[in-house]
């Protein structure tokens, strides 16, 4: 159990920090919308991301983002962890447990989000159905992927203990989650302060 909780933790804190560094290179302008990135929703990769993803544009950000943490929850496997399909499976499972915390962690720490995570106030977010008002239809999907790939890693490995842990690790995203929504206004305390002044008129800068 104290391995889990680790992982429960460390997981957590991974999405919590990845959500800032986006907070702070985005600001309120969510889904890359002020970035020096490119915008696709037409052509066979932009209309079968869109389909994918509720209608969100492909992005050259999202493009490569998308293979960051992919990456990262597969490096066990290069430092000497045993690769197996239960392994794989449980490698996704988490994928998709982990990138709805990391997306909606987004919302809890963004001070231009406080209050405002509904749908009339987040455009790539909007044509996704929301259940209940509350959230979008993806992190459910999402929850769901990830314990059918926690199911498969079970199967794989003829044993229940996967998926267990993978149920019992949701929970824990769970309570993180609310831990997070009691804390976030100190993350959003020191985001003002942090902005009261400014040293880069201090800086040289060779393309001014």
């Amino acid at each position: 159990m104290a391995a889990l909780t680790t992982k429960i933790l460390f997981w957590s804190v991974f999405a919590t920090v990845l959500a800032c560094i986006e907070i702070e290179s985005e600001g309120k302008y969510g889904w890359a919308d002020k970035a020096p990135t490119w915008y696709r929703t037409t052509g066979f990769w932009g209309r079968s991301y869109g389909m994918a993803m509720g209608g969100k544009p492909l992005t050259g950000y999202h493009a490569f983002m998308f293979f960051l943490p992919v990456m990262i929850f597969h490096v066990p496997f290069f430092m000497g962890v045993e690769w197996s399909i239960a392994a794989e499976f449980g490698a996704w499972a988490l994928y998709f447990a982990w990138c709805p915390m990391w997306d909606y962690f987004w919302f809890v720490l963004n001070p231009a989000y406080k209050g405002k995570f509904k749908r009339e106030h987040i455009w790539w977010h909007a044509k996704s159905c929301w259940v209940g008002g509350l959230f979008p239809i993806d992190y459910l999907v999402g929850v769901v992927i990830s314990i059918v790939f926690a199911g498969g890693a079970t199967w794989f490995a003829g044993s229940s203990t996967r998926l267990i842990e993978h149920l019992i690790l949701l929970g824990g995203f769970g309570v993180y989650t609310m831990m997070l929504q009691v804390f976030a206004p100190l993350y959003r305390h020191w985001y003002a302060q942090m902005r009261k002044s400014d040293d880069r008129s201090k800086v040289t800068i060779f393309y001014r």
